[in-house]
């Protein structure tokens, strides 16, 4: 036979462009439009049906970006269609209405989108670039009548993610019009075409991705050939059934039993804030949820897999019905809330405790309105993964683990799909990466082959997960898509598809391989470092959000337990959630448009002001009304004659005898000096010496300088506000120049001696100050930045004469170590990492600690000094200046402070890192007989009380959560100074643990024993 096969492949293109894709609508008949365009924010539909419409026209311009228009559409079904809606078969039709708001090539939830909704307020359906359609139940000669909300979205990346937008803020991208609209009519669509469309789709998607040599490739071909020559391209209505025909055998095949089989599940990856803001997230929920309900409706088998507890909430607040119609699917098992989160958070820079409220509050949500506890959790889209995770994970209940973001590697490919992940305690969880890699799977033929062609795990397992449905930007599953996985369950040359749900999946994946491989340990994102660094105020918002968290409650239960006081429950949560709200991935991150990260600073200044309202509350009752000086501290270690998370007479502050600190100007520089260390400055501001007079040993190495700021050109070749390139070393501009250095003198009875540095840079300035307490044993840095950069990093360096291996790492409940060397491509490849209050490096018997108040981003390797000796430089990244998404991205002022503490170990260095985050805070009151008496303490300081709180269920029993901090075993007795009437051990949900940990070894009355392995989280509830 002679092969065709290139013509006929090209005959099939050319026919499915030009007739089949356009042919699935037999009739149209446009509806009358009339409108009103919302003045400014979104309006709900009672407040839109009241306002006046006016006339609009079929290819008008409407929307200024951002803007709403309510489009109202009526119309008369015509008569004539009559005999077509009540014909059965091959000529089959169904009356729908059509909606093309000016859709663009950009992808579903990248554009404009609507929601249809009825005259009486209920939410149809949400309309989106390729689902723009709505069912109708009307008969020949009946009206319809019904709105379209109109979201005029902008395409913000316009194809690129890298140049400077004005789409990103309101107040900068324009008033014009950029959509227009094409259409709203009725149609009549032909089923017969429509399902040929389908079966086209399926069989030349599969076909294009088997071998050219393959038998069944050719079979599908000349399949697909007979069937153009079966169908008239001008009566496809009236031969579309024939062409159907044609292919019914190829579609018959069955699928070789040992195809891969993938477990498809509706999905709609929705960012709570992105390219839009938050209140745009809250109507893509309500549009895309709307959808599936839509398509539940139509077919019984669709599941739909949705995470983020705070996305249901909002439509219990502001869609009620839309609700109401949720919580039935849920109860059914067809919508399925999956992870357990507030959001699907990033989980390299929330705390511990925030982390795990992230979990607290999702599930807790679930289990209250739905009676549903979540059993997974679901990250698809998060940029890397804490080694904290799977102790957090598994605390709060969760027994699998679900995310494919890694596979966005750079370098190194991950080795497996499924496996074990151990965490940083040891912890595992069963984990899946879906090798389709996407979580916005469309069911087409390359991305069946792809998910069987890379699953890791075959000969040994078989199944995978197929998240599908539009995503990031909402819309969700498609018609379309449920009908290539009807077409896909069991088809030769295919992987086999079988609607199914998370549960369903990790039932089949955990039999079929009962002891897969372990991975220890981060798994760390080799893509988008810059997220440590970008939007530094979004960071250091959130970082002052978490401690003074931690104060509120801690104070508010001792207001409660000491004094009678009211706990603030309601405010405590109702702040906890908007601080896990933006611990969203692309928020905590930098990664979203202006608007996004504006309202973010807002946020957080409220949540301060708030915050300190509660605390101060809190400390009046417990301090009463006076003129006494009262310190109160609220970490976790005891503070310059104040108790941990107590208080004591203000006086009890002032440095003991023997710490005097000095400054003194000498012929080449200055000399600051106390007990501890001796700090020479020189006369460009850069620290030459920094010696550690009890160990007599210096730790800047000879020749080179600490306190060092460095600014780095920083254009990365792709995702501007996510990604570090490694590139960017190769072009760095050392600080060293200094415009002004005052020195405040340390005269008698001073406790602090301090050089203010002035610098110039472009076309930003750089105040410092550095501060040398009497007694301190850490030098601390105060960096000032009026920042006017663009495409710039700033680091602060801290060259360290040790040869540290490797380096430590704060993270949650713990820390990381990490190779300075760079032997392997995994190493290589982890040139700029996350760390939380602290990193420590050094030698068996010497190490230095560098810690701050709001930075994440870390480079740490080790190097060569002048004279060729190793050493260490740790490199902290202050700011970026990325252009996109936002262009003012880290623009303007910034206060930053770190410190370095020589002579430190694991332990000091945690005590550093909680004393530059919780400082002391000092009130008046009534004196000595209201001191505040810690409520509880431990006998070892390796165990550290993370939280003091009351318990959710409002017993009013106090929680405390505590962890091993060193990275040993350790023993402690945590006493209470209230009365007690039982201990016990719970789960993050503050159930009571079921697992025989052995954690709690003995309770006694107010006192509770607990034996912990290296960074094991554990909490206890005290009964009042």
């Amino acid at each position: 036979m002679h092969d065709t096969t290139a013509r006929t492949e090209h005959r099939l293109r050319r026919f499915v462009a030009e007739r089949l894709e356009t042919a699935a609508y037999r009739s149209r008949t446009p509806l009358t439009v009339t409108a009103w365009e919302v003045p400014d924010e979104p309006v709900p539909f009672a407040e839109a049906l009241s306002q006046d419409f006016t006339p609009f026209e079929i290819g008008s311009p409407w929307g200024r970006p951002w803007s709403t228009v309510w489009f109202h559409v009526r119309g008369q079904v015509p008569a004539e269609w009559a005999q077509d809606l009540i014909a059965d078969g091959a000529g089959a039709v169904r009356l729908e209405l059509l909606v093309d708001l000016g859709f663009s090539g950009a992808g579903p939830g990248f554009q404009t989108e609507g929601a249809i909704w009825s005259p009486d307020g209920v939410l149809l359906k949400g309309l989106e670039p390729r689902n723009h359609y709505l069912p109708l139940d009307v008969a020949p000669g009946d009206w319809v009548d019904l709105y379209v909300e109109a979201a005029a979205n902008p395409d913000v990346p316009n194809g690129q993610w890298i140049k400077p937008t004005p789409m990103g803020d309101k107040a900068t991208a324009g008033t014009d019009p950029i959509y227009e609209l094409r259409a709203a009519d009725l149609a009549l669509l032909d089923v017969d075409v429509w399902e040929l469309t389908q079966d086209v789709d399926a069989l030349q998607g599969l076909m294009l991705e088997l071998p050219a040599t393959s038998p069944r490739r050719a079979q599908i071909l000349r399949a697909l050939e007979d069937m153009l020559d079966a169908v008239d391209p001008e009566d496809l209505a009236g031969t579309a059934a024939a062409g159907r025909e044609r292919l019914a055998d190829v579609l018959a095949a069955p699928a070789h039993a040992s195809a891969h089989r993938l477990h498809a599940v509706g999905h709609a990856h929705i960012d709570s804030a992105w390219l839009w803001p938050v209140r745009e997230t809250v109507r893509k929920c309500a549009r895309t949820f709307s959808n599936v309900l839509n398509l539940m409706d139509a077919d019984p088998d669709v599941t739909f897999a949705c995470s983020s507890a705070q996305q249901y909430a909002w439509m219990k607040e502001f869609y009620p019905e839309l609700y109401a119609r949720i919580a039935q699917r849920v109860r059914e098992g067809r919508f399925i809330p999956v992870g357990g989160m507030w959001v699907e958070s990033d989980t390299n820079m929330p705390g511990g405790e925030a982390l795990a409220r992230q979990f607290v509050a999702g599930t807790q949500f679930f289990i209250d309105e739905f009676g549903v506890e979540p059993k997974e959790v679901w990250l698809p889209d998060s940029f890397g993964y804490t080694a904290a995770l799977p102790q957090i994970a598994r605390a709060s209940g969760k027994e699998s683990m679900l995310t494919q973001k890694i596979s966005w590697n750079d370098t190194n490919r991950f080795p497996h799909h499924t496996f074990q992940w151990a965490g940083s305690d040891g912890t595992r969880i069963f984990t899946h990466f879906p090798p389709v890699d996407t979580y916005n799977s469309m069911i087409n033929g390359a991305e069946l082959a792809k998910a069987e062609r890379q699953y890791a795990e075959k000969g040994r397992a078989n199944s995978s997960l197929l998240p599908y449905g539009y995503g990031d930007g909402g819309g969700g599953p498609t018609r379309e898509m449920l009908a290539a996985a009807r077409r896909t369950a069991d088809l030769e040359g295919s992987p086999k598809v079988t609607l199914s749900t998370p549960e369903g999946f990790f039932t089949q994946a955990r039999a079929e391989y009962a002891d897969p491989p372990t991975w220890t340990g981060e798994m760390y994102l080799e893509y988008h470092r810059g997220t440590y660094t970008s939007q530094h105020r979004t960071k250091a918002g959130n970082r002052r959000s978490e401690h003074l968290l931690r104060e509120a409650e801690l104070w508010a239960t001792a207001a409660t337990v000491r004094a009678g006081a009211d706990y603030p429950a309601d405010a405590l949560q109702r702040v906890w959630r908007l601080v896990l709200l933006q611990q969203f991935h692309d928020i905590l991150p930098g990664s979203s448009i202006a608007w996004v990260h504006r309202e973010a600073e807002r946020n957080y200044a409220l949540i301060e002001a708030e915050l300190e309202t509660l605390i101060a509350t809190a400390l009046g009752h417990l301090v009463g009304a006076g003129e006494d000086r009262i310190a109160l501290n609220a970490g976790p270690f005891p503070r310059a004659g104040v108790p941990a998370l107590g208080g004591a007479a203000a006086a009890g502050t002032v440095e003991p005898a023997g710490g005097a600190v000095t400054i003194e100007a000498d012929g080449e520089g200055w000399v600051l000096g106390n007990a501890h260390l001796r700090v020479v400055v020189d006369p460009r501001g850069l620290v030459t010496s920094l010696r550690d007079l009890a160990a007599d040993r210096e730790v800047v190495p000879a020749g080179m300088a600490a306190n060092l700021l460095q600014v780095h050109r920083d254009i990365p070749n792709e995702w501007d506000a996510w990604d570090i390139d490694a590139h960017y070393r190769h072009d760095v501009r050392d600080l060293d120049t200094a415009q002004e250095i005052v020195a405040e003198p340390a005269g008698d009875g001073a406790t602090t001696a301090r050089l203010v540095i002035r610098r110039r840079f472009g076309s930003s300035t750089i105040t410092q100050r550095l501060e040398l307490a009497a007694d301190s044993p850490a030098l601390e840095i105060t960096t000032e930045v009026d920042w006017h950069e663009r495409q710039k990093l700033l680091k602060l360096a801290f060259p360290i004469d040790v040869r540290a291996e490797r380096a430590t790492s704060e993270i949650q409940f713990g820390h990381i170590h990490r190779p300075t060397a760079t032997n392997t491509s995994w190493d290589a490849a982890r040139f700029e990492t996350v760390a939380h209050r602290w990193v420590h490096v050094g030698e068996a018997d010497y190490g230095v600690a560098v810690a701050n108040d709001q930075t994440y981003g870390h480079d740490i390797r080790a190097d060569l000094d002048p004279a060729g000796r190793p050493i260490t430089v740790v490199r902290q990244s202050l700011l970026r200046a990325p252009l996109f998404p936002d262009p003012d991205a880290d623009q303007g002022e910034h206060v930053l402070r770190s410190s370095i503490r020589p002579g430190a170990g694991i332990a000091e260095s945690v005590r550093e890192g909680y004393r530059m985050n919780l400082p002391v805070r000092t009130v008046t009151g009534a004196g000595s007989g209201t001191l505040v008496a810690p409520l509880l303490r431990t006998d070892n300081d390796a165990v550290v009380i993370e939280a003091v709180k009351l318990a959710e269920d409002g017993s009013g029993d106090v929680i405390v959560r505590l962890y091993e901090s060193l990275g040993g075993r350790a023993r402690a007795a945590i006493t209470a100074d209230f009365p007690v009437t039982s201990v016990t051990e719970t789960d993050l949900l503050e159930r009571p643990r079921e697992d025989g940990s052995g954690t709690l070894t003995q309770a006694d009355g107010g006192s509770a024993t607990v034996a912990l392995r290296p960074f094991q989280i554990c909490t206890l509830r005290f009964a009042r």
